[in-house]
């Protein structure tokens, strides 16, 4: 029998595909409504997104198969749906990242700010954090700890090899003192029965032996806890960064492609800017609370220790020699060179026009020059993608033809061939580099989002959820972040957000509350995934190295996660209010709403 389970075990992907389908065909042949068949199908994709029985992108193709077999939208009008404005902007937003990866522009930041940061305990996990999370908002995360982690690892190792060479030392220089002591004072019975081992030709006594081994493990005991506390503390830093920009992770563009697509007349209330002004602040307080935090459980309460206040001689020797590997790294970049300069001037490039588009407080470039009938054509995709095409045009060096000692060099080699200068990105690097399967990932949640308000489920779910006017709004919001920030623990944030945001702006307009002050404070949430290695790739990255354990992440994220929701809530109800006019219930959802809102 144990035989037969492992079988199955091993073939489970297969039995889950065949028979979930089949046990929920009733659904559909019982209450043959294009509600239920929609249902069907999102139920479906649910549990094959959290059971992972197929790749997250396959599963997210099934709307292009079961939509048109069962008349809810037609093949077209589905297909539409894999590549709209939102895909455009994630794809753009990954070329210019890949850009910083592939010329080392990302480490050049890192290391440039933990010189500037020092070496300090606290200060060390901070610099770590800072340094993610500003590198998260505009790579991947994924990308980003698994840059950071073996820098901060490398770090740590010299921390401990220069703190053991102390002690070492310390204990060498104890050793011929008492060596003195015993030439002066001679008692050979004494030494006799106390004398078991010599080292560094220095006799030990047992005592002696003892002391050392425990000092020895508590130091180890000691370095394991720092080094799990900064493994945590990078892999959490990714995942915070992400929230602060509307490119900074998935879910943020699942939001904005679902606020488009169920409420198209929103004018545009989420942008980049208006993002970022809202995110960044909120981004940071919650990387001061997870610092905090993080220093608590794995630095203890001694403040003066872990900023390195009144550090001995010992102590400063250490935390040179840690700052001199980070020095010693930075100098192996070399001096800045022209293809960094270049991705530079355009990545500053990038963000100043996303701010300058459409402000909101006043009239950006887009609405003064691109403009026609009061409608702006211009969106963030088509800025991110005008900054990508110059990067596939910009040369990543100095044409030998413009630069004169180059030239000149070349003819007294009498070289002939003439060498073509590579851009800064080729379509090469761009293919190897771009997560194609989280573009369809997002079209699949888009269909899933047209698919609903098609079929009529949408206003179904939400009249359903009606009797929630009763409870209090901030009581309902944060019970769904809560919820959210649990789920998002088992299954892919992008699903979290695909399958819960349309069903949330379905709430939000049965009960007459602002669709953001709902979709936004969940769409921050998916991304507090911080209990488990599986939640998602940064933990995963972390916990790889082997020091964590899954009830250190457990304990430690568990925590978190109130911390981050409670940080959400706090962040919607101060300044998101203002920013969004959270207050009312805007016109643009009440023109697709059942209910009669005022």
């Amino acid at each position: 029998m144990p035989a037969v389970w492992r079988v199955i075990l091993a073939h489970r992907n297969y039995l889950i595909a065949v028979l979930v389908p089949l046990l929920l065909l009733p659904l559909p042949l019982l209450v043959p409504t294009k509600e239920a068949q929609c249902g069907y199908v999102i139920i479906l994709m649910a549990l094959f997104w959290c059971m992972e029985v197929l790749p997250l992108a396959v599963t997210a193709l099934f709307p292009v198969l079961l939509f048109p077999l069962m008349n809810i939208m037609d093949s077209t009008q589905v297909c539409m749906e894999y590549l709209k404005d939102t895909n455009m902007l994630f794809i753009g937003g990954l070329m210019v990242a890949i850009a910083v990866e592939h010329w080392n522009l990302h480490k050049r930041i890192a290391l440039r700010v933990l010189l500037v940061i020092g070496v300090r305990p606290a200060l060390l996990i901070m610099g770590f954090m800072v340094v993610t999370a500003f590198l998260s908002m505009w790579i991947s995360n994924t990308a980003t700890t698994a840059m950071m982690v073996p820098i901060s690892q490398a770090v740590l190792e010299q921390l401990h090899k220069s703190e053991q060479e102390k002690n070492s030392t310390e204990h060498v220089a104890e050793n011929i003192n008492k060596a003195f002591e015993l030439q002066e004072v001679p008692d050979k019975s004494a030494l006799s029965q106390e004398t078991q081992k010599q080292d560094n030709g220095y006799v030990l006594t047992v005592e002696e032996e003892e002391k050392l081994k425990t000092e020895k493990q508590l130091q180890e005991e000691k370095h394991l806890t720092f080094c799990k506390g900064m493994s945590l503390s990078v892999c959490y830093a990714a995942s915070i960064g992400g929230i602060a920009t509307l490119t900074g992770t998935t879910p943020n563009l699942v939001m904005k492609g679902q606020m488009d697509d169920l409420f198209p007349k929103n004018n545009n209330v989420v942008n980049f800017a208006s993002w970022f002004v809202f995110a960044f602040p909120t981004m940071l307080l919650l990387l001061i609370v997870s610092w905090v935090w993080l220093q608590i459980m794995f630095l203890g309460f001694d403040i003066r220790k872990n900023f390195g206040c009144g550090a001995n001689v010992a102590m400063q020797a250490k935390q040179r020699m840690a700052y001199g590997i980070i020095k010693d790294e930075h100098k192996k970049l070399g001096p800045m060179k022209f293809s960094e300069t270049a991705v530079t001037i355009l990545f500053i490039l990038l963000v100043v026009l996303w701010f300058t588009r459409d402000p909101g407080f006043m009239a950006g470039w887009a609405t003064n020059i691109f403009n026609q009938n009061g409608k702006s054509y211009v969106t963030d995709a088509t800025v991110v993608i005008f900054i990508s095409l110059l990067m596939f045009l910009i040369p990543s060096e100095i044409p030998i033809y413009l630069c004169r000692n180059r030239t000149q060099q070349a003819q007294q080699q009498g070289s002939r061939k003439i060498r073509v200068v590579p851009a800064l990105l080729d379509w090469k690097t761009v293919n190897q580099k771009m997560p194609w399967n989280i573009v369809i990932l997002l079209g699949g949640g888009f269909a899933l989002a047209k698919g609903s308000e098609e079929s009529g489920l949408s206003s179904w779910l939400g009249s359903k959820l009606a009797p929630l006017e009763n409870i209090s709004p901030p009581a309902i919001v944060l019970l769904l972040c809560l919820l959210i920030a649990t789920f998002t623990e088992c299954t892919s944030n992008v699903a979290t957000t695909t399958l819960f945001l349309p069903i949330l702006a379905s709430m939000s307009q049965a009960i007459c509350l602002n669709p953001l002050y709902v979709m936004l404070p969940c769409t921050l949430s998916a991304s507090l995934a911080f209990m488990l290695p599986v939640a998602t790739p940064p933990n995963a990255i972390a916990f790889s190295y082997g020091q964590l354990k899954v009830i250190d992440m457990a304990k430690a994220g568990s925590v978190l996660n109130i911390l981050g929701v409670l940080t959400i809530m706090l962040a919607i109800h101060t300044w998101g209010f203002s920013l969004f006019d959270l207050n009312h219930f805007p016109v643009w959802a009440n023109s697709t709403s059942p209910a009669a809102c005022k």
